[in-house]
């Protein structure tokens, strides 16, 4: 009896494992969209409200959904208290501690810290530009994310129940 008990815990946790990772497919294509839209929205901001670039942020994570509301409020707090900081280094910082929230990866996080160099350094017609070049990039992202989510989310689905099964024969 305690010997179909255990087998039946690995099972589960195998394949708790295999649609845990076939959601983080899932949710990677639609934080990149997300992502895109707040860029987009922040690009409103600037050019069209002419907005402060921490209010701007603000303004934007409002409207942002979890977990990137996070990113875009820490910079816009961090902002408002620099304390002599640059927009710079606290978006780098920002980026570095709230990236993990995400199921994005390490290109998406290329784009937006390298936006970061640019953000609040020139005029607003200049940052509309880099803006838009992150949101042309994040879209050949949201492509491959979707054909990754396309390849994979099943796979691992199946993977994980196939490895709980192979475990309990083992043990067996």
């Amino acid at each position: 009896m305690l010997k179909l008990l255990g087998a039946m815990l690995i099972l589960l946790a195998a394949t708790l494992f295999g649609f845990y990772q076939a959601q983080q497919f899932a949710r990677r294509p639609k934080q990149i969209g997300d992502m895109i839209r707040a860029l987009q929205r922040l690009e409103t901001e600037i050019i069209y409200g002419s907005t402060p670039l921490p209010d701007a942020l603000l303004q934007v994570a409002k409207t942002c959904p979890a977990p990137l509301h996070l990113i875009f409020r820490h910079v816009a707090e961090e902002l408002l208290r620099a304390g002599g900081r640059s927009v710079q280094s606290i978006w780098q910082q920002t980026v570095a501690a709230d990236w993990r929230h995400t199921s994005m990866k390490s290109g998406e996080q290329d784009i937006f810290r390298q936006l970061g160099f640019t953000l609040g350094l020139s005029d607003g017609a200049d940052q509309v530009k880099h803006l838009r070049l992150a949101v042309q990039q994040l879209q050949s992202e949201l492509e491959n994310a979707q054909e990754d989510r396309k390849r994979y989310e099943s796979m691992w689905r199946t993977l994980g129940l196939l490895m709980g099964a192979l475990i309990v024969i083992l043990m067996y």
